[in-house]
């Protein structure tokens, strides 16, 4: 088990951390979400050990993190990390000697990864000669060479097309499959709500939500998504629970009470026009986030940064 304990940490009069907390089990798939500069960086450098937290304690299966746990930690930062000028090849099977690994095995790692990702073309180019997708697989490569038992990953889909997406997709799911502890930050809620098993969203330093995307999903209640071809005045005649919480186009998305029958809210639409799009649904961990941090006003500038 991955755990972050009430982690603080403050860069002058910027407060980075504020007593965040979190855990991330092995064979766990967990997104860390939340806008930009909400902290999550500077808490995955915690974990690794890149940077030093002012309180709290980051622990692996119960024990504090030591060099012994980093050499089992695969760490993809946001900014890449390799040596420009170094081969592909070369440079993985230097990362894994770096973590004690064999020669022979380190080499025969490196060949199974450039494989796996796509990049055997590119195996005895310059790293500076690939474009910045594939700078990014060679960086997951690099990460995973060493086969650690924790991975934690900094905006690892950033920069990928949507094939190279997709491997990323399934190498993290394979690595929890196997048992890795997987953690990784986006501000991509869409992407996570639909890879990761757990998530926790954090604004400000601070954990505004977290836990298992289905629960979440069902303890957010129904939504229904309803388009019509005429105006969308009919929702000032919703029945008694029923709220608007987005509007987009012609589409209007309302969240109804658990007693609520969805066909009253239909009823209420047809008088405007046709229904051209009925939906019902749980809700979207954008609009989970969105709820979360509804009483919290010092946060709600963040919202509009989230889910781009």
């Amino acid at each position: 088990m991955l755990e972050l304990r009430n982690l603080r940490r403050s860069f002058g009069d910027v407060v980075a951390l504020d007593g965040l907390s979190f855990e991330v089990a092995p064979g766990e798939l967990c997104g860390f979400l939340g806008p930009n500069g909400a902290g999550k960086t500077t808490a995955m450098r915690c974990a690794v050990g890149v940077t030093a937290a002012d309180a709290g304690e980051v622990r692996w299966r119960g024990q504090p993190i030591d060099l012994a746990v980093r050499r089992r930690t695969g760490y993809m930062p946001e900014e890449r990390g390799l040596y420009p000028r170094m081969r592909v090849h070369e440079q993985l099977v230097y990362v894994a000697r770096l973590r004690d690994v064999d020669a022979e095995v380190a080499a025969r790692n490196a060949d199974r990864w450039i494989d796996r990702l796509g990049i055997g073309e590119r195996r005895d180019d310059p790293v500076e000669q690939l474009s910045l997708g594939n700078q990014q697989r060679v960086q997951l490569a690099a990460a995973l060479v060493h086969d650690p038992e924790l991975l934690i990953l900094d905006e690892p889909f950033s920069g990928l097309d949507p094939l190279a997406t997709d491997v990323m997709s399934e190498v993290l799911r394979e690595q929890a499959d196997a048992g890795v502890a997987v953690v990784f930050s986006s501000h991509q809620l869409d992407l996570v709500e639909d890879l990761c098993r757990t998530v926790a969203v954090v604004a400000r330093g601070r954990l505004v939500l977290d836990g298992e995307v289905a629960a979440l999903k069902a303890a957010g209640g129904r939504r229904l998504r309803v388009a019509t071809d005429g105006d969308d005045d009919w929702t000032a005649r919703l029945p008694a629970g029923a709220a608007v919480v987005s509007r987009r186009d012609a589409t209007v998305t309302v969240a109804l009470p658990p007693t609520l029958d969805p066909g009253a809210v239909l009823d209420v639409a047809r008088r405007s026009g046709r229904l051209v799009d009925v939906h019902l649904d749980q809700p979207r961990l954008s609009e989970l986030f969105r709820t979360a941090v509804a009483d919290r006003p010092d946060l709600a500038a963040e919202l509009t940064e989230v889910d781009r």
